[in-house]
């Protein structure tokens, strides 16, 4: 390979992977799990994020009936911790959502 075919490859293309000889210096090699683990994985964080995102509504849920009690019996205690229940469940919630579709994308890249 010639100086002038080398720097007319890395001016066309720079990705470096024609330079010797016409072989690829990385191979091209694309990771995959097989069916079996890929599928029990899959259903694994679907099912977690599932059970996380009922227990975050499980939980507003109960922060708004605390708020309710504790507005109508005139406890201002009770009502602020469910306030903060319900402020607390609202980021629980959009951290799993986050959480988890980060992670289905990563392992999806992967696989």
């Amino acid at each position: 390979m010639t100086w002038m075919t080398t720097l007319h490859t890395l001016a066309t293309d720079p990705g470096l992977h024609v330079l010797v000889d016409g072989e690829p210096i990385v191979p091209k090699y694309s990771p995959k799990l097989p069916n079996e683990v890929s599928t029990q994985v899959k259903t694994i964080l679907s099912w977690t994020a599932g059970f996380g995102l009922s227990a975050a509504v499980i939980g507003g849920l109960t922060g708004w009936l605390l708020v309710a009690v504790g507005h109508n019996s005139e406890r201002a205690q009770l009502a602020a911790r469910g306030k903060q229940s319900v402020l607390w469940s609202l980021g629980g919630a959009g951290g799993i959502g986050v959480t988890s579709s980060l992670v289905l994308a990563v392992y999806n890249m992967a696989s």
